[in-house]
């Protein structure tokens, strides 16, 4: 028989955590290339517009990760980048960079568009309690690694130069390597597909894909290079900087679904061609958040900001939403599961959030017993295992929040006194409610903050009481005046009555 109380550290250090590795596509036991050490590397936004919805699923997702792998006592490198350069429209290699053409429209320097949607992006984060990476480079900060892997390539004989740009060279590669084995996709199938374009221009083959790209007279962002006056392929900045940070191998790469092929595809090429073997140990992938059951995203124009979500100024929106409530709403499904956006969803999530507080804050209240209940007893010494075993099976953290709920109708049924618990299993159910919710789950309470309504509905209390307490004195009931006066004292209102009436102040 499994004994009832175990050590918590010694339970930290044994946890066994399972993740869905896209590349093999099953569930592996997690062990790191450098135990303690770890290294993720995650990719972050392109910096044009402001975040939306679809930013804060990656963001929250491997914010988690982050969270959990540091709990089990990992040291964790955690690398989120930023680009602010190369990645033209609809992920091809033709076309206007996305932070250049919003330039263009602003009539802005590229930089000063990268910088403001940057410190967007930051603040956003921050709202939704999104903890900071360890390090976060600029893909305009590592011009130089990114023409040092073009560099790399060419020199293994895996790209080709025309007309000053360089091109990945994937037939060849896939001579030698397997192309494609991230997405499932056949190269011949891909080949055959691309033949029904129109050309393929300077590559030999259109699923060739840029290293590296000679500047347009029009284009403003261009470096110098060995081959022309250019900018690095959108693919590129990843792998270098990547390297650059965490090394020749490292564990975890991390990114939405939507960057599987190409842009992580590419990488595994990109790696393997320069290198010689791959960088990563395990791809993980976030689902994406839909509308209607499409993708939400810039390129589509059926995205939500997340600060139109925060102020509920937006058509689809029918109130405003607060960050909590749109994090509780991505941790409510599985990090590989479709998110339908809905308000329905997300009133639900609202609920289920304040329900959540509501359980946490009510424990203060509860009144411990000499002993507990024999059913209180045992759900509250299973509650930390349900959790960890929930976090560890691919971080499952609906079930996650299941538990905590079943955690918060045991509070209900302990404030009614339909069941008894005593201090030291009290002290178990908080500590595992609170490190799971809170540490893990990353949630916080709003409470305690500088709540406009909050502060709204104590005027009006106040204001009512008062005005009761005026009553008392116009009817000569002294004493009631006074019962109230110094009830409101006793409770930090400080009274005054002046010759143009009462005035109230909180000393709290």
């Amino acid at each position: 028989m499994q004994e009832e109380h175990y050590d918590k550290k010694q339970s930290i250090m044994e946890q066994k955590l399972l993740i869905y590795n896209t590349l093999t596509r099953s569930k592996e036991l997690f062990k790191p290339l450098h135990a303690p050490n770890v290294g993720m590397y995650v990719c972050g936004p392109t910096v044009y517009g402001d975040p939306h919805l679809g930013h804060a699923r990656p963001a929250i997702t491997f914010d988690v990760v982050f969270r959990y792998l540091r709990h089990l006592g990992y040291k964790v490198r955690y690398v989120r980048n930023i680009t602010d350069v190369g990645h033209l429209e609809h992920d091809a290699d033709e076309g206007d960079d996305k932070i250049e053409k919003k330039a263009r429209l602003e009539q802005l320097e590229p930089m000063e568009i990268a910088q403001h949607y940057t410190n967007r992006y930051h603040k956003a984060m921050e709202e939704l309690n999104v903890l900071s990476p360890s390090i976060e480079p600029h893909a305009t900060g590592h011009i130089i690694e990114q023409e040092e892997l073009v560099k790399e390539i060419l020199k293994n004989g895996y790209a080709y130069e025309s007309n000053g740009s360089i091109y990945f060279d994937v037939v060849k590669y896939n001579t030698h390597h397997k192309y494609g084995i991230l997405s499932g996709r056949n190269l011949t199938d891909m080949i055959n597909n691309s033949r029904e374009l129109a050309g393929v221009g300077e590559k030999k083959n259109q699923v060739d894909f840029a290293l590296w790209k000679k500047a347009q007279p029009e284009h403003i962002m261009r470096w110098p290079s060995p081959w022309s006056n250019g900018f690095p392929g959108w693919h590129c900045e990843c792998t270098a900087m990547g390297r650059k940070y965490l090394g020749n191998h490292f564990d975890i790469h991390g990114g939405g679904m939507d960057l599987i092929f190409p842009h992580h595809e590419c990488e595994i090429a990109q790696a393997v061609a320069s290198q010689g073997d791959q960088m990563v140990r395990y791809w993980m992938h976030n689902n994406m958040i839909t509308i209607n059951g499409q993708k939400m995203g810039k390129s589509l124009g059926n995205f939500i900001t997340l600060e139109q979500f925060f102020t509920g100024k937006h058509e689809s929106l029918e109130q405003a939403y607060s960050p909590m409530t749109i994090r509780f709403f991505i941790l409510s499904a599985h990090y590989r599961g479709t998110v339908d956006f809905s308000n329905e969803a997300l009133k639900a999530a609202q609920k289920g959030y304040e329900r959540l507080m509501d359980g946490l804050g009510n424990l203060d209240r509860v009144q411990p017993s000499k002993g507990s209940q024999p059913d209180t007893q045992k759900f509250v010494h299973e509650l930390r295992r349900r959790c960890y075993d929930a976090m560890n099976d691919d971080l499952q953290t609906p079930l996650v929040i299941s538990a905590l709920f079943e955690a918060c109708h045991v509070v209900n049924l302990l404030l009614d006194h339909k069941t008894k618990i005593s201090a030291e299993d009290l002290k178990e159910l908080g500590d595992t409610m609170r490190l799971f919710t809170f540490d893990l789950l990353g949630l916080k309470s709003s409470k305690g903050t500088n709540n406009a309504e909050r502060e709204k509905a104590y005027g009006k209390i106040v204001d009512m009481v008062l005005k009761m307490r005026q009553q008392a004195k116009e009817a000569k009931d002294w004493a009631t005046s006074d019962q109230i006066r110094d009830a409101l004292a006793d409770a930090g209102f400080e009274v005054n009555d002046t010759k143009d009436g009462v005035t109230w102040k909180l000393n709290k």
